[in-house]
């Protein structure tokens, strides 16, 4: 049944289409971490929509609740009105993850629904406040596909699809540990942010990932992460957090920064914000920076009603104490372990990221594909991240089973280990 599918993608759908050439099967169901195609082979799902499914497929308690407000005739589409359902989901973001973490001073804005959204409002706001153009943002970053966000990604294969429009009003600058290392890049941005010859205009905003999803899961240290807010401070910049694919406990904590020492003028969210894979973005913004006008940065879907729903769900289900966070943890441990017998495969091969968002740097993205095409054979969906691929990055949802976990990294050890034969074989 499978094959009599397949011709409508090919017929039909655009060349843009990208994880399919992958995961070359059509999935029909899902449940946990767990994906089910056409001809009944079940996968492990290592990708969860890229972050986007932090609490697995079709929790049951999400489901139930979306299901009860569609069969109750609620609201499905409301523009920005006022509904119960998002007054439900603001309290509860407000008491269950705002005010424990002494964030009480931030607004939140409903943006458009994806990520890359919240990240053109964030560049709109910050120029807007501070009256100036230049944004910082840093090698390997990714922020998204449309012009503004654009601008910020360095991937050049994401770049050239924008033709010969101008994707400027940037600086580009090293992210942690760009240089190998020994060599502190902090230094070097201080520098050229506090040289009033640089050539470099005050920047409005700094914009960063702590740990970089699409550029390799470079993780950016506390003290780099700190210095780079107390430079923003003294510059008038604002400090942006992109935290649309660590965030949502993806790192270990609901935020990817908590634990460090700076108060981010704007958070972006979005991927796991809804819980159930429903688009839902948001960008939280300090009191103080909130002068927009109505309707200054407008769109038809700045807020996803059913979003409202499953979002309010997952954050009384999860994250009211701290038994998930705790379990998160554990699993992070069992990561790091895992990923280090597969690093011990290959030569050279490092260990990125950190919490529920690692993997092995294998040193290039041929080896990487063929890793993750040999585990997609022995039933684990997996993808590579970096500047040429060369990460194998695990995005496993927070909530998989330990034994389902030990599995899916089992399968992942397997894959390299025959890859790396194979490799060897040839090369003998």
């Amino acid at each position: 049944m499978t094959h009599d599918m397949k011709p409508v993608f090919e017929r039909r759908e655009s060349q843009a289409r990208s994880y399919c050439l992958s995961f070359d099967t059509v999935f029909t169901k899902a449940s946990g971490s767990e994906m089910t195609d056409t001809d009944g082979r079940t996968y492990i799902d290592f990708l969860a929509g890229c972050s986007s499914l932090n609490y697995g497929h079709n929790d049951p308690d999400m489901k139930s609740a979306l299901i009860e407000h569609i069969a109750g005739d609620g609201i499905a589409h409301g523009l920005d009105m006022y509904t119960d359902t998002k007054a439900a989901w603001l309290t509860a973001y407000e008491e269950i993850i705002l005010k424990p973490r002494g964030m009480d001073d931030y607004k939140v804005m409903m943006t458009g629904p994806t990520g890359t959204n919240a990240v053109e409002a964030a560049m709109k706001l910050a120029r807007k406040v501070t009256g100036r153009r230049n944004i910082v943002a840093f090698t390997n970053g990714f922020h998204g596909m449309t012009m503004g966000a654009l601008s910020l990604t360095g991937n050049t294969s994401k770049r050239d699809g924008a033709g010969a429009e101008m994707l400027d009003g940037v600086t580009r600058m090293p992210f942690d540990g760009a240089f190998g290392e020994g060599v502190d890049t902090l230094e070097h941005i201080e520098m050229m942010i506090d040289n009033p010859s640089s050539g470099i205009d005050a920047p409005a905003a700094f914009v960063l990932e702590p740990v970089q999803g699409e550029g390799g899961l470079n993780a950016a240290s506390k003290e780099w992460m700190e210095g780079i807010a107390r430079l923003a401070k003294r510059h008038g910049a604002m400090l942006i957090i992109d935290d649309i694919q660590s965030g949502c406990g993806r790192t270990g904590t609901y935020f990817s920064f908590e634990g460090m020492d700076i108060e981010p003028d704007m958070i972006t969210q979005a991927k796991s914000l809804s819980g159930f894979g429903l688009p839902f973005a948001c960008l939280l913004i300090k009191r103080d920076h909130d002068i927009w006008k109505p309707a200054e940065h407008n769109g038809t879907f700045r807020g996803n009603t059913h979003a409202f729903v499953t979002a309010r769900v997952a954050l009384e289900k999860f994250w009211k104490d701290d038994a998930f966070q705790k379990k998160v943890h554990e699993k992070s441990v069992m990561l790091t372990s895992g990923l280090q017998a597969i690093a011990d495969c290959v030569p050279g091969a490092t260990l990125k990221g950190r919490g529920m968002m690692q993997g092995v740097d294998v040193g290039s993205g041929e080896l990487a594909g063929a890793i993750c095409a040999k585990a997609f054979e022995k039933g684990l969906i997996i993808e590579t991240s970096g500047a040429d691929d060369e990460v194998v990055k695990v995005l496993a949802p927070l909530t998989t089973p330990v034994d389902t976990f030990q599995k899916g990294l089992a399968i992942l050890l397997e894959a390299t280990q025959d890859v790396t034969g194979q490799a060897k074989l040839a090369a003998e």
